[in-house]
């Protein structure tokens, strides 16, 4: 057995000097200065100006926040991570939360220069509104030994077929947000033959059996996200995911969505 992935090892940094340290020296080291996250229908960069500012806010609420890794998928050239961050907020009187996230990575060959984000900020609203604190979900086992696996164009082009479909909640063993914690997370627009419908995926990579993804979509609000009076509405939903295939057949995965950024 080799080493793990270099990307792996870099995103190791990522995690654990940096977001669970809040110890923003090692950017330079990591990140590129062009650094761009997108997230929410945004661009934060670059890094020193624009993104690492954005992120010490979310630590000022957060003192102690924390981030574990739940899961890591790498091909050499892209890595995702699904992950969960968790603390409690001075903003709420030190209320826990535990909310989840997933990120699609670009590097350079030595620091980060992009990353296709989403966290579930609604989760981590919910909870801290109704001083109620989701389950933490259980970390990858050796999320920094994963190593690199080849690119799948058969299992990319399935996955890309699906998401253009516009409705992916009819697929079975994939969860969305919290499910797994027994939250209920059904449709919340219709995307299908309405005028405003619409699915782009914003990318797409293999790494072996899996495919993440960030894709954004446009159709009509159905509720399911604390906003009824913006029912039947134009709303644009904005998710991302890793999924696993298992012969031709889209077998497990999660997906995170934006339901806070439904109308920003």
């Amino acid at each position: 057995m080799t080493g793990a992935a270099p990307f792996v090892s870099l995103i190791r940094r990522y995690v654990l000097d940096y977001l669970a340290c809040g110890d923003t020296s090692v950017c330079d080291e990591i990140m590129h200065p062009d650094f761009l996250l997108y997230m929410g229908g945004h661009e934060l960069g670059p890094r020193d100006d624009v993104y690492v500012p954005a992120v010490a806010k979310q630590m000022e609420q957060f003192p102690g926040l924390c981030m574990t890794a739940n899961e890591v998928m790498c091909n050499g050239d892209r890595l995702a991570l699904r992950f969960s961050q968790h603390g409690a907020s001075v903003r709420h009187d030190g209320h826990q939360a535990a909310w989840s996230g997933i990120g699609l990575y670009f590097w350079d060959g030595e620091r980060l220069t992009a990353n296709w984000a989403l966290e579930d900020y609604y989760a981590r609203r919910r909870q801290l509104a109704d001083r109620t604190t989701n389950q933490l979900e259980p970390p990858a086992v050796a999320p920094w030994d994963e190593l690199a696996e080849a690119e799948n164009p058969a299992n990319e082009e399935l996955v890309r077929t699906w998401l253009r479909s516009g409705n992916i909640h009819g697929q079975p063993h994939v969860a969305f947000d919290d499910e797994w914690d027994g939250h209920l997370c059904g449709p919340v627009i219709e995307v299908g033959e309405t005028e405003v419908g619409e699915t782009t995926v914003d990318d797409l990579f293999s790494a072996g059996n899996r495919v993440a993804f960030h894709m954004t979509q446009t159709g009509t609000y159905v509720g399911g996200a604390g906003k009824d009076d913006r029912l039947g509405t134009p709303a644009t939903l904005r998710s991302a995911g890793i999924v696993t295939v298992v012969d031709g057949v889209i077998a497990s995965g999660r997906v995170i969505r934006d339901r806070s950024g439904l109308f920003a």
